[in-house]
């Protein structure tokens, strides 16, 4: 095992991490051919890393066997263009199940969602990671942390057990508590990406970070794209003017709890006759009111 490198899974990662959208038709199930466009628009703009079952695409709305159809969807209409960052979880069985399932079908590594429990120790966190990553040592495994409460250490606990722990998507709002967690993991120990896409890119490359994630990236790839070369070349000024460009965006993505996270990027595709509007549940459409300043924005993006 400690002659595996991970290299390309790091490379990756260190990059944006683009969350595909999951797009539906008419009658409620995900539109196969629609799904294949739009990850040939990412590919064609310049995305390389790819993460099929991801929030963005409505993880929790789909059904396991929906979860396996984007998988190899994704892993089939991409090919080669791309390196694939699948999104696992539920309980330890069906996270087990995916990821066996993605390793089979040529992805190089899981997304572990956060664990979907209401009690969640700390070395409960561990074990449930612990079981994932042994179960497919020739993965890369990324953990997706959204609790506050968690400690570096233990992230540094998983990965002595686990060497496939290769990078963190790190998404709790606050730079001073990633700055201080990615350090007593272990900064040079793995690759932190940006889980709270671009709003908190900048603050978390300055302590650190060097990839983030994107759902915006689904409507504009150039403009997350603007992004990272700017931060990669420590261009702080230039990264800040892209954040004013998606300011307005991320904040109706966000607002109330984050609920039209999905549907303000799908009501983007929308307008630009990309994909249907619609969200599953819990998640709902934009009201009439609310899609024209959507609409606007991506419009001028579309320039």
């Amino acid at each position: 095992m400690s002659s595996v490198t991970f290299e390309t899974q790091r490379t990756a990662l260190a990059d944006v991490v683009a969350i595909p959208v999951t797009p539906f038709a008419a009658d409620g199930t995900i539109d196969e051919a629609t799904h294949r466009a739009l990850l040939r628009r990412l590919l064609d703009g310049g995305v390389r890393t790819l993460t099929p079952n991801g929030n963005t695409g409505e993880f929790y709305a789909l059904t396991p066997q929906e979860r396996q159809q984007v998988t190899e969807w994704t892993i089939d209409e991409a090919g080669d263009r791309a390196v694939f960052l699948v999104g696992v979880g539920h309980d330890v069985p069906t996270a087990i199940a995916s990821a066996r399932h993605a390793r089979e079908h040529g992805a190089q590594m899981v997304m572990v969602h956060q664990p979907v429990h209401p009690y969640v120790s700390q070395g409960g966190w561990v074990d449930y990671h612990r079981a994932i990553a042994e179960a497919v040592p020739e993965l890369g495994v990324v953990p997706y942390i959204r609790n506050a409460q968690l400690l570096g250490l233990r992230l540094a606990e998983l990965a002595d057990a686990c060497p496939n722990v290769v990078g963190v998507k790190y998404a709790v709002p606050d730079a001073a508590r990633f700055a201080a967690f990615a350090r007593d993991a272990g900064l040079d120990r793995f690759v932190w990406v940006a889980g709270l896409a671009e709003p908190y890119a900048p603050s978390y490359f300055s302590a650190g970070a060097t990839g983030f994630t994107s759902g915006l990236v689904n409507v504009a790839p150039a403009v997350s794209l603007n992004m990272i070369e700017a931060l990669r070349s420590g261009d702080f000024p230039a990264a800040m003017k892209v954040w004013e460009q998606i300011r307005r965006f991320e904040e109706l993505r966000a607002a109330n709890g984050s609920a039209n996270n999905v549907t303000v990027v799908k009501e983007a595709l929308a307008s630009l006759g990309l994909c249907r509007r619609d969200v599953r549940a819990p998640s709902r459409p934009l009201p009439e009111e609310e899609r024209a300043e959507v609409a606007a924005i991506a419009a001028g993006w579309s320039v």
